[in-house]
């Protein structure tokens, strides 16, 4: 849909990104600086583009624009904390009252099990502080030879060093030479991707006894932790069979082995539960945290950690750790703003009650009996469609990247940013979405999965 356009110089904009900017997970040669969308005005569920296009954003951004665009309640939080305190530091035993009381609201929304945070710029860098805090937990309760971490194959927990090697893409892994040591993957619980004679249940048993098997080959008593999505995000909103999560946890019980669970997508009511491992029945020993602890309006992320693990650490010694912006001022007073927001203004409550069960059902009825849909996976606001060539069978596309690209380009064209991942259409719209905003991604994307259906039979 087009809107009236603000004046900008839209081909100088594209001229200068391209000449001075690595963009993420991109082929540079591959792209010409006239296809980049430069993004101008968002509000609401909605982002309008430079040339006055504007798109309903089926996606939150990346994940995170959990309220939508342009709440006046989160900039005018975000404006106050900036002229009353716009930096102070969390070194040398101080701090202030917008961390301290994010803290406060943090813990509110959390079991009695978890007692301190450790406050990070974003989702990456909290799994990096994950890795080096759960091995000196490890080191000071008598274990220091427990350092492995084994995580899954198509996880994703970031671009630093320390993340991306636990994210479980080798194209990843190729640049810089990674994994460090001391980092191990398992196969994933992709139902779809297995092709034996095994049923689902069946299937999430045999793929979470990988993580024994690793376990007892690497010896229990070198194996620090498991680490892992509740769901697969980027690699297309997987959801495991209701067997994994329960035999996983059994398992780590069993071996000593702390679960650590990255809820940077899954928190803050993606699912209609405050954390996404609340809606799988298990409970992590630290959960990392990021997107929608601010909505996305600016960057801040967290190490969430369980009594057992925060009593240890606050008294072992020093913890040698700590970063300039840690939990900064400003994107406190946000998230606090935000927490509110979500909690106070019912909209946690709302995903589980309404709009979660109201999206699951329109998108399965729109969807599920489609030609070129193999499988629906989702719960609350978050669901992901594998898209396969033949119906009822578990068959993938050879070159699926392709066809899900085409089928979100085709969904673009009229107005939906919905986004790809492998052969899966990953949906996540906002946790303030009406019924007529769902119904419209739901119709929008149906029509781009006819075209790419036609497209696919029309040689």
């Amino acid at each position: 849909m087009r809107d009236n356009a603000q004046s900008i110089d839209t081909l100088r904009y594209q001229s200068i990104n391209a000449e001075r900017h690595l963009h993420p997970f991109t082929d540079h040669k591959a792209i010409k600086p006239s296809d980049t969308r430069l993004f101008v005005k968002g509000q609401g569920l909605h982002v309008w583009d430079s040339e006055g296009n504007r798109y309903l954003d089926a996606t939150s951004g990346m994940i995170c624009t959990a309220v939508g665009y342009g709440r006046k309640e989160l900039v005018d939080a975000a404006a106050e904390q900036m002229r009353m305190l716009s930096y102070c530091s969390h070194f040398f035993n101080t701090t202030h009252p917008a961390m301290v009381d994010l803290s406060e609201k943090l813990f509110s929304l959390m079991p009695d099990r978890y007692s301190r945070v450790v406050y990070t710029n974003s989702g990456s860098e909290a799994n990096e502080v994950m890795i080096r805090t759960v091995r000196h937990y490890w080191k000071i309760t008598g274990k220091p030879q427990k350092k492995i971490l084994i995580s899954r194959n198509n996880g994703y927990h970031g671009s630093t060093v320390g993340s991306a090697s636990l994210s479980g893409y080798k194209f990843m892994h190729d640049m810089g030479d990674l994994p460090i040591p001391g980092i191990v993957h398992i196969g994933d619980p992709y139902w779809f991707g297995y092709q034996g004679d095994l049923s689902e249940k069946e299937f999430g048993l045999l793929a979470a006894r990988q993580l024994e098997e690793k376990i007892l080959e690497l010896g229990p008593e070198n194996v620090a932790a498991f680490v892992a999505e509740p769901f697969q995000s980027a690699a297309g909103m997987i959801f495991p069979p209701k067997t994994y999560w329960p035999e996983i946890a059994r398992i780590c019980r069993q071996y000593d082995v702390l679960i650590c669970a990255d809820e940077v997508v899954g928190g803050f009511g993606r699912v209609g539960e405050w954390f996404a491992h609340q809606h799988f029945g298990f409970e992590p020993d630290t959960m990392s945290i990021a997107k929608g602890l601010t909505s996305g309006y600016l960057p801040m992320g967290g190490l969430v950690l369980s009594r057992r693990l925060a009593d240890a650490l606050a008294d072992g010694g020093v913890y040698a750790h700590g970063l300039t912006y840690q939990g900064h001022p400003v994107p406190a007073a946000l998230a606090l703003a935000n927490l509110k927001l979500l909690d106070e203004g019912g909209i946690v409550a709302r995903v589980r009650t309404d709009i979660g069960p109201y999206f699951q059902n329109i998108l399965r009825q729109a969807l599920a009996d489609h030609p070129l849909v193999g499988e629906i996976h989702g719960a609350g606001a978050a669901a992901g469609l594998q898209l396969a060539p033949s119906k009822g069978k578990k068959t993938r596309f050879v070159n699926e990247d392709m066809v899900a690209a085409y089928c979100v380009q085709k969904a673009q064209e009229s107005g939906l940013l919905a986004r790809p991942s492998q052969g899966r259409v990953l949906l996540a719209p906002a946790l303030v979405a009406t019924h007529a905003e769902l119904d419209e991604i739901v119709d929008k994307l149906r029509q781009a999965m006819d075209k790419t259906w036609q497209a696919l039979h029309s040689a």
